[in-house]
């Protein structure tokens, strides 16, 4: 099992590299071939382990491949680790993974750099399977940085086009603001429990718990600063408040890489390594609470912010943004089994969503906007009933009485009974649960408008006129758009990206009919589709039911004082159907007002309206002007500062430009001297014999 298990994590990196490096010589079909055939090996690897552990009662084991970092007392060995967490983590991530690469061969036919986007592709799933099955914080953080770089590569994989090449930097310093809060933290846990091995750590944590560090005239808990530094780097990994903003830019990169980095993957490393930290976390009160009012605050952030975006992407990408919101609330609640239950379910309908949405776009002609969209349903029937399958699931419809729905209402439904189970003793946890509901509600509206906005109503394609009214109708979107830059959509291929690959159609009111995408897109949707339907219901009873302790077997901890868990199968009827009735509310709201005739208009007229509120979501609470103003202007000004003042007027100027221009005016005004005529060279002459016996008369005398 332990070979099977490194095969598994190392396939893809042997695809990256012959990929990376021999892509232009042995060819697209082949770099596909490798990359593609090397994934579904670990993908299939992945499933059996997670068999084996679920139904084949396997013990945890750790791999040490060879030595790290050894440098007196630290040491760090890169090792595989594999429990219920990595467990899980693996089939999520070679799963996705496997399916984007699929359906990659497709989407991607036109491109003219396949196996470089591939090579990214397969270096990124290695290092998110560094990530998940590290066995200390250096592997961790190693994986984490990996993900950050290839991240990067992909975000900007179409580096000719501007706003792409922003996204990715963007996201790349985003990242470096909470990877430095990671690194603090993980320096943290060395400094006060000297090693960064899990095995060794965790053991320690208890009975270290009362230790604190004596800092300005008060006493900090360590353990609660180790936490909370940890957490600025999960933030800023999964995109929480404060550290979000580079998110929704991501979608500048193609359709897959959307799925791959925003639906199951790098976006849940935070996750996964809060729940990993579990022992640490369940004694760092203090922080807990800071996870769970972010969680929630970006869990309602970004669902107010999904309402009103017309990019198809981006709405899932604020999507995603709010569900991970819910999944760190329950981290912080204390219910990590079902933060982890979340990530599981999440991952097949989010990709299935960003995959459809990828469908629409390939049938479309690579248009994104929603607003020239409408009954497409007709045209491309495989992608509306997949798309129709995970807006069901990310909207948690379902009957309570007899525990039956899609994914996404097993396990919604159990973090919003835990945050209400918890909110008996904290109250932070009961402002966590009636977010919970809240966003519920506004999660339907935003979903199923989505829905109805791409597959029902009028046809608002096809010629100049349908898309004039459109634009007409949101006449005030397309300044606000050219304002920021990135709203208005222009689909994946956009000007000028793909000038080279043959696109002419990327034109606002073409001609182009409607058409369903070719069965290597589909087949991906159809596989996803399967899991956004079932995987709730087959695993329920062991993330989170009456299996739960012998499917987790210790990998994740709760303190003897944690019953929270048990006690959110425990809640009043009413709590268990709160979440429903608000998805059923936001779902007749939409249907209101997008499909009931004579309302159809009612969206239109309410955004014509440009009141405060709508102002305020559409333009994403105005973080990204605040942080220009703030960070970015005050950062661009200090690197002017020391830059123009600092480098070149005082270093250089006094520095090397200084030598070499006194050189330089030395060196002119001695030249002068060099005239050509022998007369004066015999006159200079003349004076140093006389200088020199000058000098000896008088040294001499």
């Amino acid at each position: 099992m332990q070979s099977l298990v490194t095969i598994l994590v190392f396939a893809p990196l042997v695809g990256a590299i012959i990929a990376g490096l021999f892509g232009r010589r042995i060819g697209n079909v082949a770099s596909q071939a490798v990359t593609t055939g090397l994934l579904i090996l670990a993908c299939a690897l992945s499933w059996v382990t997670f068999s084996q552990w679920t139904w084949g009662h396997m013990e945890a084991f750790t791999v040490s491949l060879l030595p790290f970092i050894h440098v007196g007392d630290f040491i760090a060995n890169w090792s595989i680790r594999i429990d219920a967490l990595s467990a899980t983590m693996l089939i999520v991530v070679t799963t996705v993974s496997a399916l984007v690469h699929i359906y990659s061969w497709g989407y991607m036919a036109e491109d003219d750099s396949k196996p470089r986007f591939f090579a990214y592709l397969s270096l990124f799933t290695f290092a998110m399977l560094s990530l998940v099955t590290a066995a200390d914080f250096m592997q961790l953080f190693f994986g984490w940085e990996g993900v950050g770089l290839a991240s990067y590569l992909l975000i900007g994989f179409w580096f000719k086009k501007p706003s792409a090449s922003a996204a990715a930097i963007k996201a790349f310093v985003v990242n470096r603001v909470g990877d430095f809060g990671f690194a603090l933290g993980i320096m943290t846990v060395y400094w006060a429990f000297g090693t960064i091995n899990f095995a060794e750590l965790f053991p320690m944590i208890q009975a270290g718990a009362a230790r604190s560090w004596q800092f300005a005239g008060h006493s900090w808990p360590l353990v609660d600063i180790a936490c909370f530094l940890l957490f600025i780097g999960a933030m800023g990994k999964s995109a929480q408040f404060f550290l979000h903003t580079w998110l929704p830019d991501a979608m500048e990169g193609p359709t897959p890489v959307s799925a791959l980095i925003h639906a199951a993957t790098m976006v849940t490393a935070g996750v996964y390594m809060l729940c990993l930290l579990s022992p640490m976390f369940e004694y760092a009160p203090v922080a807990k609470n800071i996870v769970t009012v972010i969680g929630a605050v970006t869990a309602l952030f970004a669902a107010t912010v999904g309402l009103t975006q017309n990019d198809i992407k981006r709405v899932i990408a604020y999507s995603t943004c709010s569900q991970l919101g819910y999944m760190f609330f329950a981290a912080g609640v204390g219910a990590y089994q079902a933060a982890m239950f979340h990530l599981f379910t999440h991952a097949f309908f989010k990709a299935l969503l960003f995959l459809g949405a990828g469908s629409v776009i390939h049938g479309m002609h690579h248009e994104q906007d929603m607003r020239r969209y409408g009954a497409l349903a007709k045209m491309l029937p495989v992608t509306f009933i997949a798309m129709t399958i995970g807006t069901i699931a990310i909207t948690g419809l379902g009957f309570p009485p007899l525990h039956l729905g899609f994914a996404g209402f097993y396990s919604k439904d159990t973090i919003i009974e835990a945050a209400f189970a918890a909110g008996g003793h904290n109250q932070i946890a009961m402002f966590a649960w009636v977010i919970g509901v809240l966003v519920a509600g506004l999660t339907s509206f935003y979903s199923w408008r989505l829905a109805f906005f791409t597959f029902n109503g009028k046809a608002r394609w096809g010629h100049d006129d349908h898309a004039h009214d459109a634009h007409a109708a949101h006449g005030h979107d397309d300044h606000a758009h050219a304002a920021h830059g990135h709203d208005h959509a222009h689909g994946d291929h956009a000007h000028g990206a793909h000038d080279d690959h043959g696109h002419d159609d990327h034109g606002h009111g073409h001609d182009h009919k409607p058409h369903e995408s070719p069965w290597v897109m589909l087949l991906p949707l159809v596989v996803l589709s399967i899991g956004a339907v079932a995987a709730g219901f087959v695993f329920t009873g062991y993330f989170v039911g009456h299996h739960e302790a012998e499917f987790w077997r210790g990998a994740i901890y709760n303190a003897p004082t944690n019953h929270v868990l048990h006690d959110a199968h425990n809640v009043a009827d009413w709590v268990k159907w709160s979440p429903l009735v608000a998805s059923l509310l936001g779902l007749a709201i939409a249907v209101y007002v997008y499909l009931i005739k004579g309302n159809e208009r009612l969206g239109l007229k309410l955004a014509e309206r440009k009141g405060p509120l709508y102002v305020f979501f559409y333009n994403k609470w105005f973080f990204d002007e605040l942080y220009d103003a703030t960070f970015v202007r005050a950062a661009k000004f200090l690197g002017d500062l020391f830059w123009k003042g600092g480098d070149q007027k005082i270093i250089d100027r006094l520095g090397p430009d200084g030598v070499s221009a006194v050189s330089y005016a030395v060196g002119r005004k001695t030249g002068k001297a060099q005239t050509g005529y022998v007369y004066h060279y015999a006159f200079v002459m003349l004076l140093g014999v006389a200088g020199l016996l000058t000098f000896a008369l008088y040294a001499f005398r």
